[in-house]
């Protein structure tokens, strides 16, 4: 079960097969178990992030390498220790212009002593001394290390780039669960979750409690959460229920909940009609027309869930796209409506997506 949670983390499973772990997810039993478990290995992808791109490689690295090791073979088998008098010292145990002990060619050095013949003990060469390294042996270890800079620069970020797609097939499919438990609601109440027109829990986010009060979405499985991010890593972040929000107006932890009940995605604020009042959220099931998408940071030009610019989008019809900021507002800004601002439409056709503590 560990392999395909990591498969389905990274996107690698067959439908089946992702289907089977979903139903997993979704079990009331086995469910919570397996949703940590996920977590947790998305919590450990998140230092391969460093990885992503791909290295530098210095101009002209080869050329150098293959000078640096014919230069140092060469060097090494002239004179292993750098000094050639120094390796004929070494061969004879002597210096050079000491002929004391040298024997003569062609004579063997003997003495007579009491008549007896005696002859010096045998000499052994001397071996190299052991810090004079083999040229071969220095030549494998280069080769070595030039093939685990190579694994670096081609492998590691391959296994990045694999952990981002497999990071935003999971964006795909949690928007698309959501979007599933929006249409179960309106199935049911007619309308979308929709914020009141005023007061402090006039909200985007507050579509994420309603969900979880209705039990349609869970709290703590990471579904509103994009993988990677501060909350997602966190490991504590659960979505509260309306109750507790109610609980929370007027109190310190008030303003944090609010930012953060509903997760890393944004949310339609809906629109107004001519005489200001902030209308319901119908499902009209418009394939150009979007309910949710990843939410704006504070610039309110695009989102900082995904370091590579893109952005996921759910259209009313249950739809999910994938952009890039330089394509993401056309001619309708996605995070603020034709008047400029992150609120309310200023009609029913014009789409605004906001952060969880935006107000209409």
């Amino acid at each position: 079960m560990r392999d395909d949670l990591v498969g389905y983390l990274i996107g690698a499973l067959d439908a089946p097969d992702a289907k089977r772990v979903e139903s997993m997810l979704a079990d009331p039993r086995e469910g919570e178990q397996v949703r940590r478990d996920l977590e947790l290995l998305d919590r450990s992808m998140v230092a391969l992030a460093a990885d992503r791109d791909p290295l530098a490689v210095p101009p002209g690295l080869a050329a150098r390498t293959l000078q640096m090791i014919a230069t140092r073979k060469g060097s090494e088998v002239r004179h292993p220790d750098g000094d050639p008098s120094r390796a004929e010292t070494a061969s004879h145990g002597h210096s050079p212009g000491d002929h004391r002990s040298s024997p003569r060619p062609g004579r063997q050095n003997t003495r007579h002593r009491g008549g007896h013949v005696v002859r010096p003990a045998t000499m052994t060469p001397e071996r190299p001394s052991s810090n004079v390294e083999s040229p071969i042996r220095w030549i494998d270890t280069l080769v070595l290390a030039a093939t685990a800079l190579a694994a670096c620069i081609l492998v590691i970020p391959g296994i990045g780039r694999l952990v981002d797609d497999g990071r935003r097939t999971q964006v795909v499919r949690r928007l698309g669960r959501i979007g599933g438990s929006l249409q179960g609601y309106a199935s049911s109440h007619r309308r979308y979750p929709t914020p009141p027109d005023g007061g402090p829990l006039s909200r985007g986010g507050l579509y994420a409690p309603t969900l979880v009060s209705e039990h349609r979405i869970v709290s703590d499985d990471g579904t509103v959460l994009a993988p990677g991010s501060q909350l997602s890593v966190s490991g504590t972040y659960r979505v509260p229920t309306v109750e507790e929000v109610k609980a929370a107006v007027g109190t310190p932890a008030f303003d944090d909940m609010v930012r953060s009940m509903g997760g890393d995605f944004g949310y339609t604020l809906g629109h107004r009609d001519p005489t200001g009042r902030l209308m319901p959220n119908r499902p009209l099931f418009r394939s150009h027309h979007p309910i949710m998408a990843d939410a704006p940071d504070e610039s309110g030009e695009r989102s900082s869930n995904h370091p590579a610019g893109l952005h996921h989008i759910l259209f009313e019809d249950g739809r999910v796209t994938t952009t890039h900021e330089t394509d993401l507002h056309g001619d309708d800004h996605l995070f603020r409506n034709h008047e400029g601002r992150t609120a309310a439409g200023t009609d029913e056709e014009d789409a605004v997506i906001g952060d969880s503590h935006h107000q209409p």
